[in-house]
């Protein structure tokens, strides 16, 4: 009985000793981030507070030690919570950074097969009605596949050139396919080229405006890709004289995943925007801060 009467009293000395620690780290704690202005008026208030008791000798050992305290450990102490609350963000940042690549892959994931598997099953069909043509639009694929293959990896970062190139790489592609049904044009200033640019977010606008635009129309179309700098703002157009577009239409997965992509790459800074010019067809216009970007060796 003694002894279970003992340990009894052994638990609550450690508790109490567990809330009188917690209680000082707390007490230490908001000593060191407190601002001394601050913790003069407390100090001040809790003299007069005190002394209209006629008790003023707590206020007082509260004084003296608080500042002690504050003098003595408080810088310390500041300064390792806020190494702590940095820690804290700089790992909130990297899993919100990994977060948004592992988003944009997933999206872009969604995009990238489209493209080929449609281009495998027209060699698949010409391969019995036209084996020449399909040899050559094969032989167009792997020229595609080798020159962009590593871009189509990349999950955020690109230049506008290098995009430029693979719309090139892949219209030449879609050309041998609608062979007159499709013309092209490019009016991008060569001191874009080295602007930074998404991946893949040209072309999935190219191939939504021969989808929806021109192979709807017996006769086809034409397509035009313009690039530049409006204020601070890149505005990269693809413009197309197809069937058009209805703008209270919900977004198709292309254009759904372009505008989540934005957002996870620059927040509310850029935008896609889609309009029914006068003239008829579509315009469809990506536009992202405008900065440059210095060309590294390998190109890229």
């Amino acid at each position: 009985m003694q002894a279970s009467q003992l340990n009894r009293a052994v638990d609550v000395v450690r508790e109490a000793g567990a809330v009188v620690s917690a209680t000082w780290w707390r007490f230490f704690d908001w000593l060191a981030v407190t601002e001394w202005r601050q913790l003069i008026i407390i100090w001040l208030l809790g003299l007069v507070t005190f002394g209209m008791l006629q008790t003023p000798e707590p206020a007082v050992w509260f004084v003296l030690i608080s500042f002690a305290v504050k003098v003595l450990a408080g810088a310390k102490r500041k300064a390792e919570l806020e190494a702590a609350t940095a820690g804290r963000k700089a790992d909130v940042a990297t899993l919100e950074r990994m977060l948004m690549e592992a988003q944009m892959a997933t999206l872009q994931a969604q995009v990238e097969p489209h493209f080929l598997f449609n281009t495998l099953a027209l060699i698949g069909q010409l391969i019995e009605t036209d084996p020449a043509e399909a040899a050559r639009i094969h032989a167009c694929l792997i020229d595609y596949l080798r020159a962009t293959l590593p871009q189509m990896r990349a999950s955020g970062g690109g230049t506008l050139g290098k995009q430029v190139e693979l719309s090139h790489a892949y219209l030449a592609i879609m050309q041998a396919r609608m062979k007159e049904r499709l013309a092209v044009g490019f009016e991008v200033p060569d001191f874009l080229a080295s602007a930074p640019f998404p991946t893949m977010m040209l072309q999935t606008l190219i191939e939504n405006a021969i989808k929806h635009g021109l192979e709807p129309k017996i006769e086809g179309g034409r397509i035009d890709i313009t690039a530049k700098v409006v204020h601070a703002t890149l505005q990269v157009d693809v413009r197309d004289n197809g069937a058009g577009f209805d703008v209270h239409a919900d977004d198709g997965v292309g254009l759904a995943n372009i505008r989540e992509r934005l957002r996870l790459l620059y927040g509310t800074q850029a935008e896609l925007v889609i309009e029914a010019p006068p003239g008829g067809g579509a315009l469809a216009s990506i536009r992202i801060p405008y900065s440059m970007m210095e060309v590294h060796q390998d190109g890229s």
